[in-house]
């Protein structure tokens, strides 16, 4: 099998192809984005057309946390359609057998019942600080529902939590939640300093789930005859901020106060995913939260003893 990941110097495309390496009988194929520009339809046409990869995992993205998403609304919408729209076209033109696109469990109505269920997509208004992202995200999802209906092809997409791990965002105005919490702790305990100040209210709750176990998931959906063509996972439990910046203090080993600043967004409210659908198919997560961000925390390019 020839594989393309998209995206494969990120995140969730590194821990994919730290997975699909020890799969027997996989030809990885890739292109850094120098080689590549997925914004580039030309490109990427010509692309799938010189390599014809069987299978098609697209995990590139424009991702950031709320700052982000909040500052830059006009690059995360169109930078993550129109990838979405040239590699899923691309890959359908060639005859890409297999497809899986990288959703995100942001595609959900800001007030969708918890646990949010794949049925409840597209049922009431998005969460404004992430509509953008969420918006690019729905669009390549409904452009593999129609390549499935129209042309009876086997694209998928699968709208993960919160992922987090090696390979994480830790700038801090572009981060997410979690990398951001890891960061201020492991500067406030090197700095000597008694508090770390947190956005928000620390009660909104988040789901997180460890970078590999997804793409574990990943391999063994691509296994799979039959998957459901949109599909959420998670680990079916989540916790609130104030929760976790405590766990976090404790993996770093700060032991200092912590101030909430209650003038700055919180965001969705709950993002707890249904995973009901994954579960009926007997796959499941495996990493701890505490045991998965000791991890992302030695994997840190900060972490204590690194060069």
């Amino acid at each position: 099998m020839k594989l393309y990941i998209a995206g494969h110097q990120g995140m969730v495309g590194a821990a994919l192809v730290r997975r699909f390496k020890s799969e027997p009988d996989v030809t990885l194929v890739s292109r850094t984005r120098r080689e590549l520009e997925l914004t580039n339809q030309a490109a990427v046409d010509a692309f799938f057309a010189t390599e014809l990869p069987d299978v098609a995992i697209i995990a590139a993205a424009k991702v950031g946390g709320i700052h982000a998403n909040n500052t830059y609304p006009a690059d995360f919408i169109y930078d993550n359609m129109i990838v979405a729209a040239n590699t899923i076209h691309a890959a359908h033109a060639t005859g890409v057998k297999r497809l899986l696109f990288l959703g995100s469990s942001c595609i959900y109505p800001k007030l969708a019942p918890q646990p949010m269920a794949e049925d409840s997509l597209l049922t009431s208004a998005l969460e404004p600080t992430n509509e953008a992202y969420a918006i690019a995200k729905i669009a390549g999802l409904k452009l593999c529902e129609a390549m499935n209906e129209q042309y009876g092809r086997r694209y998928a997409t699968v709208m993960p939590t919160n992922l987090y791990g090696p390979g994480d965002n830790y700038d801090l105005t572009s981060s997410h939640v979690l990398p951001a919490l890891i960061r201020k702790a492991h500067e406030a305990k090197q700095r000597g300093e008694g508090e770390i100040i947190v956005w928000g209210s620390g009660t909104p709750r988040r789901e997180l789930l460890y970078v590999d176990d997804l793409a574990a998931i990943c391999v063994f959906l691509m296994e799979t005859d039959a998957p459901p063509t949109a599909l959420n996972i998670g680990t079916g439990n989540d916790l609130t901020i104030a929760e976790l910046v405590r766990l976090v203090m404790d993996v770093v080993g700060f032991e200092g106060n912590v101030s909430y600043d209650a003038s700055k967004p919180d965001g969705t409210p709950q993002k707890l995913l249904d995973v009901s659908r994954l579960r009926a198919l007997g796959a499941v997560p495996t990493t701890p939260l505490r045991e998965g961000i000791a991890k992302a925390y030695a994997s840190a390019p900060f972490y204590p003893g690194k060069h």
